[in-house]
């Protein structure tokens, strides 16, 4: 199950950026579960990695090669995390950057590992080295659909955005994967994420641009409140388009920026759309907060209630989990007779109680819908958050409780 069609966009080749995939049966035999990213020389990487304390191996690589060299290579296999570990998961992890180096002739550091799938077991090295040079030698810039399935875990169709945009006269080439179904609760989630753009970017606008967009996109969605071991989100500026090298002060930057975000969120989405047994798309809105904690808070104490996702997935505009969500969020002070909770263009809370215009018949009409929004105004400032999440589902449990076998 997955909301909305899914459908991958046409991709935009990205120039600077070759994909190859290749079958490691790492988990299952004869599945394409390892995918390489050949980077053009010069290429400038940033990232945004899981602050789950238990970080997998590739985790920790990932971040300490990137602080010490220009990344040539990411290489993501699917089918197994290789955290949990310990010091074989490390020793793994670091032999898969040493066994691509020597095929594509480069160093160690300029590999990037990740990893996703099971976690505990051990990875099955041999099989996964053994398939790199079927990978390398499937590397082409029209590869992008192919490394999106290539990518995929308990998701059911590859998510992919692309865009291209006009800045001082060159076209821009922007586009990206990403995976991911169960276990998502940023900071980040069992997720990963790749975006490229041929556009040269100042290195510390870049890891910006990525903190920044990463938290507006994969760090506003949640399917079940669990954060992972293994998340990363990668962006990378091959510097290949020919425009000039964008910083703060460029009168590019705003359009660039822009369509860089379009392309997160659209990844982001495509996340929860496609959350593991997920019939519904919900937008959690809170507006008119005080700061953003307490925005946010109200929001994902809305959005992780098991009992506000099952009425979700029975389309049961059961609005009374709603505001005793909203209640316990632990915001103090709130003047509960000047909330408003909103079920669509359906008022359901104002003055302290149900709404005197509301109706069951008005509020099963906006559950019946596939894509749901609800909007809390606090009534204490002017700020507003957004955070995407799912129902809960029986699939859910069922994916989950089967996962190994």
């Amino acid at each position: 199950m997955a909301v909305g069609p899914g459908t991958l966009p046409e991709f935009f080749p990205v120039a600077g950026v070759r994909l190859g995939i290749a079958s490691a049966g790492i988990k299952t035999p004869g599945r394409k579960d390892l995918v390489v990213l050949e980077l053009a020389e010069g290429s400038r990487v940033a990232g945004i990695f899981t602050t789950n304390q238990f970080c997998a191996a590739p985790v920790t690589v990932a971040r300490q090669h990137l602080a010490t060299a220009q990344p040539r290579f990411l290489v993501i296999n699917t089918g197994n995390a290789n955290a949990g570990t310990g010091v074989q998961g490390m020793s793994d992890a670091l032999e898969t950057c040493s066994a691509l180096a020597r095929e594509a002739g480069v160093e160690a550091a300029a590999v990037l590992p990740f990893s996703t799938g099971v976690i505990g077991e051990p990875l099955p090295l041999g099989r996964l080295v053994t398939a790199l040079p079927a990978a390398l030698a499937d590397l082409s810039e029209d590869h992008w659909a192919e490394a999106a399935a290539g990518i995929m875990t308990t998701d059911t169709r590859p998510k992919g955005s692309s865009r291209q945009v006009m800045i001082d006269g060159q076209r821009v080439t922007i586009s990206g994967i990403s995976k991911g179904a169960g276990m998502i609760r940023p900071n980040m989630a069992t997720m990963l994420g790749f975006i490229a753009t041929d556009a040269h970017i100042e290195p510390r606008l870049l890891q910006e641009l990525a903190s920044e967009l990463g938290d507006l996109s994969f760090n506003r969605i949640t399917i079940d409140s669990d954060t992972s071991t293994n998340d990363a989100c990668m962006l990378i500026a091959t510097g290949q388009c020919g425009a000039g090298e964008i910083d703060r002060q460029s009168p590019g930057l705003p359009a660039l920026r822009e369509a860089l975000a379009e392309v997160f969120l659209e990844l982001a989405h495509a996340i929860v759309r496609d959350g593991e047994g997920a019939t519904k798309f919900v937008t959690l809105e809170v507006s008119e907060a005080a700061n953003q904690d307490e925005a946010l808070a109200v929001a994902y104490t809305v959005a992780h209630s098991p009992l506000v996702k099952t009425a979700l997935y029975a389309s049961d505009p059961n609005w009374g989990r709603i505001l005793a969500a909203v209640g316990r969020a632990g915001v103090a002070g709130l003047d509960l007779d000047a909330i408003e909770i909103w079920l669509g263009n359906v008022c359901l809370v104002r003055d302290g109680g149900r709404a005197e215009d509301y109706s069951e018949a008005r509020g099963q009409a906006v559950m019946d819908q596939e894509e749901i929004t609800i909007h809390i105004k606090l009534k204490r400032g002017e700020v507003r958050e957004r955070v995407w999440t799912c129902d809960f589902s029986h699939d859910y449990v069922t994916i989950n409780a089967e996962y190994r076998t």
